[in-house]
Formats: C-alpha cells, sequence, structure tokens
C-alpha cells in the first residue's frame, strides 16, 4: 500500500514515542536521496548537455517541486511526511491530549501548510545560503572590487559572520536532540515545533484506516472528465510515492554508498582502490644476470666497462647502458646483453639527467 510504506508496524506497547535513532534516521534518508539524485543528473547532463544540461542547471529547483509534491501527497494522506511514514511514524498537532487523532484524518490547516514550508522550503534556501558562501568565497580570492569598496566590505563581513550562524543553527538541532534524548523536550528538532506538531509512532488503528483508504480511492469511479483527470493524477502521484516507499527498502543502502563514495573526504581512499596494481618483474627467458658482467660502479656501462655517456635504459630489464653501445648490441641480437630478455629497438629510453 502506498501510504503506508515499506516498513509499517504497529506501536509497541512501550508508548508512541519514537526513538532518537528513528528520529534521526528519517531526517537523514531524504538527506541521503538528493546527492545520489543530484550525481545521475550530472552524468546525463555530462553525457548529453544539449538533452539534459538544464536538468543540472536547474537541478535545485527541479527537486524542490518534486519533493513539495510528494511531502503535499504525504502530508494529506499520513498526516507524516515522506520520510516519517517510511519509519512508521506520524504528525499529530501539539495540542491534542492522550486522544490521537488517526493519521488518515490528517493536520489542521494550520500546521500542515507550516509542516510543508518548513520539510520543503529550509532545506531548499540552506543548500542556496551555502552556494553562495562557496560562489563569495571563490569571488573574494579573485575579485577585480576595490579592497575599499561597500560591496567586497559587505560580503567580506557577511563570510566572516556565516560560520557562527551555521554554528548557532547546528548547535540549535544538537542541543534540541540532547533534550530529546534525556526526556526533556517532545521535539528531537526545534522544525516541529516551530509546526507546533510532533512526532509519534502508527497504532495498529492507523494502518487499518490507512489501508482502508486506498482500498476505497482505488475503487471509487468517476464519470466527469475533470474527477477523472484529477483522479489520474492522484493515482500517478500514489503510483510514484509507492514506488519510493518499496525502492527505497532495498536502495537506501545503495544511496548511501553512493554519498559516501563521492564524497571528498574519501577521493584519497577510492584513489588506492582503484589505483591500478604494480606491473611484476619481467619472466626470466634465457639467464640470470651474472655479477662479473655487472661493474661494480653504478656510472659505468655494463657493455663498454666505461662512464656512461647518453645513458639509456633497456625497458624489458631495466639496466642503463650507453645510448651508442645499448644500440649496436640490440641491433645486433635483440636481447638485453645483462639478462638476454627479448629487447627490440622501441624498448630503448633515454634518460636525461638534471640540468646543473
Amino acid at each position: 500500500m502506498a501510504e503506508v510504506g515499506a516498513h509499517l508496524t504497529a506501536a509497541p506497547a512501550g508508548g508512541d514515542r519514537p526513538s532518537v535513532f528513528e528520529a534521526v534516521a528519517q531526517d537523514s534518508l531524504m538527506a541521503a536521496v538528493k546527492p545520489a539524485l543530484q550525481h545521475l543528473v550530472k552524468v546525463l547532463a555530462e553525457s548529453n548537455p544539449a538533452r539534459y544540461g538544464f536538468l543540472w542547471h536547474w537541478f535545485d529547483e527541479i527537486y524542490v517541486l518534486l519533493d513539495l509534491l510528494l511531502q503535499q501527497h504525504y502530508l494529506a494522506r499520513c498526516s507524516a511526511s515522506f520520510s516519517e511514514n517510511f519509519y512508521s511514524l506520524k504528525r499529530i498537532p501539539m495540542a491534542e491530549g492522550r486522544r490521537q487523532p488517526l493519521a488518515t484524518a490528517g493536520l489542521p490547516k494550520r500546521q500542515h501548510w507550516k509542516s510543508l514550508l518548513l520539510l520543503v522550503l529550509v532545506p531548499y534556501l540552506k543548500g542556496k545560503l551555502e552556494k553562495l558562501v562557496s560562489s563569495l568565497r571563490e569571488e573574494d580570492e579573485y575579485s577585480i572590487h576595490p579592497p575599499s569598496s561597500s560591496w567586497k566590505r559587505f560580503y567580506r563581513a557577511f563570510l566572516a559572520a556565516y560560520p557562527y550562524v551555521n554554528m548557532t543553527w547546528e548547535g540549535w538541532f544538537l542541543i534540541q536532540q540532547l533534550c530529546y534524548i534525556l526526556g526533556k523536550a517532545e521535539h528531537h528538532s526545534p522544525l516541529l515545533k516551530l509546526a507546533g506538531v510532533r512526532l509519534v509512532r502508527l497504532t495498529a488503528e492507523d494502518i487499518q484506516a490507512l489501508e482502508k483508504k486506498w482500498a476505497e480511492t482505488t475503487s471509487n469511479q468517476t464519470h466527469s472528465f475533470p474527477s477523472r483527470v484529477q483522479s489520474a493524477l492522484r493515482r500517478a502521484l500514489g503510483a510514484i510515492a509507492f514506488s519510493l516507499s518499496t525502492g527505497l527498502s532495498v536502495s537506501v543502502f545503495f544511496l548511501q554508498f553512493l554519498d559516501w563514495w563521492y564524497s571528498s573526504e574519501n577521493q584519497e581512499t577510492i584513489k588506492s582502490l582503484t589505483a591500478l596494481p604494480t606491473p611484476p618483474p619481467p619472466v626470466h627467458l634465457e639467464q640470470e644476470p651474472s655479477p662479473a658482467l655487472l661493474p661494480s660502479l653504478r656510472t659505468v656501462c655494463p657493455v663498454c666497462r666505461k662512464v656512461r655517456v647518453n645513458a639509456t635504459a633497456l625497458a624489458t630489464s631495466g639496466f642503463v647502458l650507453c645510448y651508442r653501445c645499448a644500440y649496436s648490441y640490440v641491433k645486433a641480437h635483440q636481447r638485453c646483453p645483462v639478462t638476454g630478455y627479448a629487447t627490440e629497438l622501441q624498448h630503448l629510453v633515454k634518460l636525461y639527467s638534471p640540468v646543473r
């Protein structure tokens, strides 16, 4: 069933208050979806810029529109966001007592719209602000504005204040979570408090009501054209929601893996995992190099027994000789004079000494 989600279970007898792990997990679910989709759009845009370039250029706006439709669908039908419904949670108004309304009843209009704006608008604005800060930092390094211009003074002050504002924002959420863990708060997130709602687990009655509502929606027959269009749109959105809820149960690990794989912190690890192995030494063909053939000084050529001139290495064995000696010997015998490995003239590699 689309609205119930992939992991619905009846609330345990221990209470309706979700654990901090459930609350934080549903917050991180949508945070993992966006980077994965963003990377997918980036690959499409790079493969065919003319056709998919606009998706990358307007990705934030397209994503926030889809997120708005998805969250509106779930808030209206399940009294929860998509990720909250995925973890079998629902929202109820703060003023409600022990008697909780069913998930199908929906939120009051005020709490509904406040929840929708805080779910969709706040992450969008925060992402835009982070991109603005990043672009301003780059502009600050390569700016053509005079150092005393009012614009430069303004955004330098903004860049200096932003870390403290961001630290205050993150600290607000951290303190709220600590209070929730200690039982001193009813919300794990300040955004829930601003929306005037709190999270509780779905009960068996909620699940039954959601199943009944879904069955009634699919069985209703409409005859007027506008009603049919509206019903078709509703069914299409429900099918998308169902696909997301069932697909995420399988792909959430894959999304988290993509998020980790393409994060900047793991680039060195990725390079070590994907680096080509060191090639093995060449296979012995004829003979081992005889110590008698090798001069005691490394600057002496093994063939002419003189100090090397125009040092040249043999790519097949690695030994260094004079260019004239290496060229003449390899051309005449097609092998290394030290090891006997089969060698051609294209295997001669000129070595250049640093200029003093």
